[in-house]
């Protein structure tokens, strides 16, 4: 395994995947926020994958780090429609609470995106010497 695939790598770029899923279903409630009858959607992943590592996470040796690449591997995220609304139109998008959503899932990009930058900077580093 090397510096560019090991599972710290591979957990940040499953992360950015996750989060971009995240970011574009916001989008989408945001954008139909007045469309009438329209359901928002809501992606969900951090709790699934954070009890999928801890379960994959029972020793450190070698055998564990590959459960916990194929952990990472195989984590997937769930988009749910959420039923309820409060609008004549039956439209359930509460836009404040999505704009609050888009703003808190770009600063967790930024922080993901912020740490491969420092894990690729420390790998420059090591090359460079």
């Amino acid at each position: 395994m090397n510096g560019l695939t090991n599972n710290s790598m591979r957990m940040l770029e499953r992360s950015m995947e996750f989060l971009w899923a995240k970011q574009t279903a916001l989008l989408d409630n945001v954008s139909n926020a007045e469309t009438p009858n329209y359901k928002p959607k809501l992606v969900t992943f951090e709790e699934d994958f954070q009890a999928q590592l801890e379960a994959a996470d029972s020793g450190k040796n070698k055998a564990t780090r590959k459960a916990m690449r194929n952990t990472i591997e195989n984590a997937s995220w769930n988009v749910e429609e959420i039923g309820e609304t409060t609008r004549m139109d039956d439209n359930g998008v509460n836009i404040t609470e999505q704009m609050t959503e888009l703003v808190r899932n770009a600063y967790q990009m930024q922080y993901v995106y912020q740490s491969i930058n420092s894990d690729l900077s420390a790998l420059r580093t090591a090359i460079g010497g």
